[in-house]
């Protein structure tokens, strides 16, 4: 078997081993004024997933293909994998495609994903200067949260991503994408804007641009959250 053969059937292993052990820790630390992350025994999410060297976003994308390893892609228009820099230093991680972004194939452009936008120039970047994506590529039904079975076989590939970018910073919009990647059940509002390490990338939640539709009083919340990011990767705000 040549090199090429093994690297992409290693890759292809990897979707199987981690979907096994999702709920496992990820190593995420949380603030000492804040235990809220248990870390049960046995090896974590990282440590199930194989990572193949050298292993680039095109492979990963390569790999999933026309993915059907769940229900999501009966219903699906386009699969969503992610945009943006690949050797970008802040991933921003949301939960899944609305309907704009299955219609279009690229994530967050309807109007969250125009407030998105706001806020990543707000920080002095453009959508180009950083990575964006999210827990599952497919659109659920009615813009509903993902179950635990999807995140469980898409999941990996997210993983996957973050360990082929390796940012200095992620970024979790909303609930979903923190829960997954911090494998908590605790509410976003007890740990957003506390700063957790996550296999050599420092990891941050911050409430989801669609929440803040909802609730436009929560944005000076967020931009605290962005403002330490962005004392972490040496940006100033826009000047007005």
């Amino acid at each position: 078997m040549n090199m090429a053969s093994t690297a992409k059937s290693s890759a292809k292993s990897v979707a199987a081993a981690a979907a096994s052990s999702v709920a496992s820790s990820l190593g995420a630390k949380a603030a000492p004024s804040l235990p809220i992350i248990s870390v049960p025994s046995g090896p974590t999410l990282f440590e199930a997933a194989e990572r193949v060297p050298n292993e680039t976003l095109d492979d990963i994308r390569a790999d999933l293909g026309e993915c059907t390893r769940c229900r999501l892609h009966k219903a699906r228009t386009k699969l969503v994998f992610g945009v943006g820099n690949p050797k970008a230093e802040l991933v921003f991680v949301g939960e899944g495609p609305g309907h704009d972004e299955d219609i279009q194939g690229e994530p967050f452009v309807g109007r969250a994903g125009k407030l998105l936008t706001q806020m990543i120039e707000a920080m002095s970047l453009r959508r180009e200067d950083v990575y964006i994506c999210n827990v599952v590529k497919c659109r659920p039904p009615e813009n509903r949260l993902p179950d635990k079975d999807e995140i469980a076989v898409c999941s990996p590939f997210l993983l996957r991503q973050l360990a082929a970018i390796q940012p200095k910073v992620i970024c979790c919009l909303g609930a979903c994408s923190a829960q997954t990647l911090l494998a908590t059940n605790q509410g976003i509002s007890r740990f957003r804007g506390e700063w957790f390490d996550f296999r050599g990338s420092k990891l941050i939640a911050t409430y989801h641009p669609a929440y803040l539709l909802r609730n436009p009083p929560a944005k000076s919340e967020v931009w605290k959250d962005l403002q330490k990011v962005m004392a972490v990767l040496g940006l100033q705000p826009k000047k007005r």
